[in-house]
């Protein structure tokens, strides 16, 4: 039965074959879906800072790592959500993959719509706790309330692109970023350049693309794939279900946020800085985005492949392929690091369109710096992932709270001290610390010991 489900629903198995090919099978369209993301992600950035200026740029990148914490807890939610689903078509449980997706979407529906409430009616105390300038306070709410507001639709389209993924499928996510993409720009230029809608116009062209995509997902997943046809009963919850997402998918949400979280403690004080801090660092955040892509689709390929592999219980081929993933790190890292001190000027000017001789000079020491330090942000994503696919909720989430601490600590303690260079030592200081758990608990697991 399990393999007559299997050919009949023509996925990607990561169970059998060839392990370094299957991945990279299952990481290419993931990474050409990742980089769409950051492309409109960018063209946002850099329409605003072309037609609309400096100042409001400043306010998108004010609040742009709050909104991140708020779209990112629902986005690992989604992502969590998808861990079971991979489990389940490891061990060709059909009707286990039919119930989970069900259960998905009245779970998400729910806790989409509670945390859009709340983060709404908590905004002023979120933006105060910013220490967001009055000057731009009104932009910088406008825009992120709107990106709020379209969380849902951000949450659908992850929960979809996640559960195709999970069964083998990434070639479809990708094309509707692809689409979501190109309309997304669209309507960045006609709302900003046509309708004079500044940054107000820059979020709904966001939210607009990320409709489009969670709807072409979703029609796509119920007409592709027989397993993915949901009736009314399978809406209704069910305790065994119901927990399994909740364990995963609130693991890694909390993983994600308490990331988020982090990084927004960093940005609080990054706001005392000034305008051109705060622009620099807004677009060195973007070039890390693009720098650390490989480490997310390798992420997302660990939870996969060990999830199938940990529910068919080949367990000898996760441990062959965290071997592969970390060969490709390696690689990339030592490009990375090339590239940033040869390019990262030109990559900040490429960004902000600005020439501004302050703004290029410390968003190019900030990556020049943090480069040196990116193996160990590639084992963290390739270990917690790998951990999360197969069943560990704990470690990982035990890890991201040292990095909230760890940046909560340089953000508050170091930054009056050593300004910009507070913040610039924050994060490979806490990388080191928060890989600790990881790397103990994946050394102590049973397919990683020496046979006796």
């Amino acid at each position: 039965m399990e393999n007559k489900t299997k050919k009949k629903i023509h996925t990607l198995d990561l169970t059998v074959g060839n392990i370094p090919k299957g991945m990279v099978r299952f990481a290419l369209p993931v990474f050409f879906g990742t980089l769409f993301q950051l492309f409109y992600s960018l063209a946002d950035t850099r329409i605003v800072g072309s037609f609309l200026g400096e100042g409001a740029l400043a306010s998108v990148g004010a609040v742009s790592v709050l909104a991140n914490l708020m779209i990112g807890f629902m986005n690992g939610m989604a992502l969590g959500f998808a861990i079971p689903v991979a489990r389940y078509f490891g061990s060709g449980n059909r009707q286990g993959i039919k119930k989970n997706v069900g259960n998905i979407i009245t779970l998400g529906a729910g806790m989409t719509l509670a945390f859009t409430f709340f983060s709404l009616i908590f905004m002023d105390s979120l933006m105060e706790w910013m220490n967001v300038v009055p000057r731009l306070y009104k932009d910088a709410k406008i825009y992120i309330s709107i990106l709020i507001c379209g969380m849902a639709a951000t949450f659908a389209y992850n929960a979809g692109a996640g559960i195709l993924r999970a069964v083998g499928d990434t070639l479809a996510p990708l094309l509707f970023l692809v689409c979501s993409s190109v309309l997304n720009i669209v309507m960045d230029l006609c709302f900003i350049r046509v309708f004079h809608m500044g940054v107000e116009g820059a979020a709904y062209a966001t939210v607009i693309a990320q409709v489009v995509s969670a709807g072409l997902c979703w029609v796509y997943m119920m007409q592709k794939y027989e397993m993915f046809h949901i009736y009314p009963g399978d809406l209704l919850p069910e305790r065994e279900y119901m927990g399994e997402l909740a364990s995963a998918g609130f693991s890694m949400a909390c993983m994600n946020s308490l990331v988020q979280f982090g990084t927004v403690s960093l940005q609080t004080s990054i706001n005392t800085l000034g305008q051109d801090i705060i622009v620099a660092h807004t677009a060195a955040r973007k070039v890390t985005e693009i720098f650390m892509i490989l480490f997310s689709v390798i992420g997302s390929t660990m939870a996969t492949f060990a999830g199938q592999n940990y529910g068919a219980g080949t367990y000898d081929r996760i441990k062959k392929g965290l071997v592969f993933a970390i060969k490709v790190n390696l690689v990339w890292c030592a490009l990375v690091f090339v590239f940033s001190h040869l390019c990262s000027p030109w990559l900040i000017s490429l960004i902000t369109g600005t020439k501004g001789a302050k703004i290029l000079q410390t968003g190019a020491l900030y990556l020049k710096v943090d480069t040196c330090f990116y193996l160990i942000p590639a084992f963290i994503t390739m270990l917690r992932n790998m951990l999360q696919g197969i069943g560990d909720h704990i470690t990982p989430v035990v890890s991201s709270t040292l990095e909230l601490l760890g940046k909560v600590v340089f953000a508050k303690l170091l930054t009056p001290l050593f300004g910009y260079w507070g913040i610039i030592w924050a994060e490979p200081a806490v990388w080191a610390v928060m890989v600790i758990p990881l790397a103990v608990q994946t050394l102590r697991l049973p397919l990683f010991q020496k046979p006796s």
